[in-house]
C-alpha cells in the first residue's frame, strides 16, 4: 500500500514520492550505465537522462514489469543512444613537444576509458543478481571485464549486461529492447564469443581484497615507483604485464615493454608520490606532483593483479581524480630542480604520471 501511495503521488507531480521510488535503485543504474559507456562521467550523465525521462513518464509505467525493470529499460536505451552518438569522445595523441615515447606494441581499440571508484560500490552491489547471471559482481566491474565489453556492438553489450551480469531473462531483455527472444539469444551468443575472444583468463587469481598480500604489493609497486627504481619495478611485474593510457591509445606489452616506457618516465628526474585508493575492485594509487606550495594530483594508476605480482596497469589522467582523496596536499616547497621551469623532457613526467 505504501508503494501505491507513494506512486500515485509521483504521478501527480510528487518529487519527494518519485525519489523514494527511485533513489533505491539510483547506484545499481549508474553501474549499469559505467559498464555500458565506460566511462564514469557518461554514466552519471546517461543516469540523470534516465531519472528525467522516467519522471516524464511516469504515467506511461503500467506495472505489468517491477519499476526496477522499467528503470533499466529506459536506462538501457539511454546508453544505446549515447553510443551510437557521434559525441563519444575520440582518443587524444600524445602531444609533448620534442619528446616520442618508446615505440609502443599496439595501439588501444577502447579510446576512453574512466574508472569507477570503489566507494561507490558498495550500494550496487547489495542487489540480489536474477537467475541468468553468469559472472560476479566484482569481477564484472573490473577494468579487463569493462573494457572487453566496449569492443562489442552495441546491442550485443546491452543483451550480454542484461543477462549475464544482470540475469534477467530472455523475455524481459526482449521487452526492454523492443525486439524478440530469438534476437535475444542470437545477440547472447554472438556476445558470449566476443567476450571469450576479448577477456584474459587469469592464470593465477589476485590476491584477496585488502588482504596481507595485496597491500604487499601494493607496497612494493609505491616504494619502487617512488624512486624510479626500474629493477624492483619490473620485478614486481608478470612475463606477460600490459600497460595502457586512456585516452591515448599508445599500449605496451611484456616485461621489457613496460619497462622501457617506465624508464622513459623516470629520465626526467621527476618524482611522484602515491597514495592509496581503490577502483573497479582493484588497488589504485593516486598519484601527486611536487609543486611549489606543495603536492598537486596528477593523475591515477589501477592495477591488476595476479597471484603475487601485477599483470596490467592502467593510467589515467588527472581529469579522473576524485576518489575520496584531495586532489591536493600541503607541505614544504620541492626543490627547485622540480619547481624550476620545465624542459621538453621534464613535461614528460606531466603527461605521463
Amino acid at each position: 500500500m505504501a508503494g501505491m501511495d507513494l506512486m500515485s503521488r509521483a504521478r501527480a507531480g510528487d518529487g519527494e514520492a518519485f525519489r523514494a521510488l527511485t533513489e533505491p535503485h539510483r547506484r545499481e543504474l549508474q553501474v549499469h550505465c559505467y559498464r555500458m559507456l565506460g566511462s564514469f562521467q557518461d554514466a552519471e550523465d546517461a543516469l540523470q537522462d534516465t531519472m528525467l525521462a522516467a519522471w516524464r513518464g511516469l504515467d506511461r509505467f503500467d506495472g505489468r514489469a517491477t519499476l526496477r525493470t522499467w528503470l533499466y529499460r529506459i536506462a538501457t536505451n539511454r546508453c544505446l543512444d549515447a553510443l551510437r552518438s557521434a559525441r563519444r569522445r575520440p582518443a587524444r595523441q600524445w602531444d609533448v613537444p620534442g619528446t616520442e615515447p618508446p615505440e609502443p606494441t599496439g595501439l588501444g581499440e577502447i579510446h576512453w576509458l574512466e574508472p569507477y571508484p570503489d566507494a561507490l560500490l558498495d550500494d550496487a552491489f547489495g542487489v540480489p543478481l536474477g537467475p541468468e547471471a553468469r559472472y560476479e559482481q566484482t569481477e564484472s566491474i573490473s577494468l579487463a571485464f569493462v573494457t572487453a565489453l566496449q569492443v562489442l556492438p552495441p546491442r550485443q553489450l546491452a543483451v550480454l549486461i542484461l543477462r549475464d551480469v544482470l540475469g534477467f531473462r530472455a523475455h524481459e531483455v526482449a521487452q526492454m529492447l523492443d525486439t524478440t527472444v530469438e534476437s535475444v539469444k542470437s545477440a547472447l551468443k554472438r556476445a558470449r564469443a566476443g567476450m571469450r575472444r576479448r577477456l584474459p583468463v587469469p592464470r593465477e587469481q589476485p590476491p584477496a581484497r585488502d588482504s596481507a598480500a595485496e597491500e604487499e604489493i601494493v607496497a612494493k609497486f609505491v616504494s619502487a615507483y617512488e624512486s624510479a627504481d626500474i629493477d624492483a619495478l619490473v620485478a614486481l611485474f608478470t612475463d606477460d604485464v600490459f600497460m595502457s593510457m586512456p585516452p591515448i591509445p599508445l599500449e605496451y606489452r611484456g616485461r621489457d615493454s613496460v619497462a622501457r616506457f617506465c624508464a622513459f618516465l623516470f629520465a626526467s628526474g621527476r618524482r611522484s608520490e602515491l597514495a592509496p585508493t581503490r577502483a573497479n575492485g582493484q588497488p589504485a594509487l593516486e598519484v601527486y606532483r611536487p609543486t611549489p606550495a606543495g603536492r598537486r594530483g596528477a593523475g591515477l594508476f589501477v592495477l591488476t593483479l595476479a597471484g603475487g605480482r601485477i599483470s596490467a596497469l592502467t593510467r589515467f589522467d588527472e581529469t579522473v581524480l576524485g576518489f575520496g582523496l584531495p586532489q591536493s596536499l600541503p607541505g614544504a616547497p620541492a626543490p627547485a630542480s622540480a619547481t624550476g621551469a620545465e624542459d621538453s623532457t621534464q613535461e614528460v613526467a606531466r603527461c605521463g604520471r
